[in-house]
């Protein structure tokens, strides 16, 4: 009569609960901090800075002075509520509030980018 678990099955069964040990530790634990406020751009000129700490509603103009986009914050995470583009993929993005998540909206050039006062533990230098 054959084994139903042998010592490879074992150390397979260890090596996958080790890894979701892992990834557990890296979304509950190491997981990117919540920002502080939001950085909007528009053609890659900064247009403003807002805290998500306060709820309000920011009309976003486009290069013409017209109202392209509406930004929402609201219970500390922002998200894009009004879009005048054609495809709408700015809007069906989910609400953003950890350190460097970004909307963006690139028929109309905006980017939304959450940033933080805290500065990142882990920097990289490029030489």
């Amino acid at each position: 009569m054959k084994k139903r678990f042998g010592k490879n099955d074992f150390i397979f069964f260890g090596i996958i609960v080790i890894l979701l040990i892992g990834i557990l530790v890296w979304f509950y634990i190491l997981r990117p901090t919540s920002g502080d406020s939001v950085t909007i751009t528009i053609d890659g000129e900064v247009y403003g800075v807002y805290s998500l700490e306060e709820e309000q509603e920011i009309p976003i103009p486009n290069k013409n002075g017209e109202i392209s986009n509406i930004l929402l914050i609201s219970s500390g995470k922002a998200k894009m509520i009004e879009a005048d583009c054609p495809d709408k993929l700015c809007m069906n993005q989910n609400s953003i509030y950890r350190n460097n998540e970004n909307i963006v909206c690139l028929p109309n050039r905006v980017v939304v980018t959450v940033t933080s006062k805290e500065s990142d533990e882990i920097d990289a230098i490029a030489k």
